[in-house]
């Protein structure tokens, strides 16, 4: 392998390990990514049930008590993102 070959897979690993430092972090501290509410619920926590999505009027079911609202499944009820777990395994290189 020539030496710009080596730099260029040298700088995507740094730069890879970098991202993977700054996720953990954050799931550390529990600070949502983004900084933002989440894009499912738009920052409500509830989303429409899907008794109220697939019923002909009528609206109820155990996981929504009725309401026709249930708790959106993209953050958890807790209307921010949250990060997506992610484990990285680096493997040193062999020799060509």
């Amino acid at each position: 392998m020539g030496p710009l070959v080596m730099a260029s897979q040298l700088a995507t690993g740094l730069g890879v390990l970098a991202g993977a430092m700054l996720v953990k972090s954050a799931m550390e501290r529990g600070e949502p990514m983004a900084g933002g509410s989440c894009p499912t619920c738009n920052g409500t926590g509830r989303v429409a049930c899907m008794c109220s999505r697939w019923s002909d009027g009528d609206v109820g079911c155990r996981t929504c008590a009725g309401s026709g609202r249930m708790g959106c499944s993209s953050c958890g009820g807790s209307g921010t993102g949250r990060p997506l777990p992610v484990r990285l395994s680096v493997r040193p290189n062999r020799p060509s």
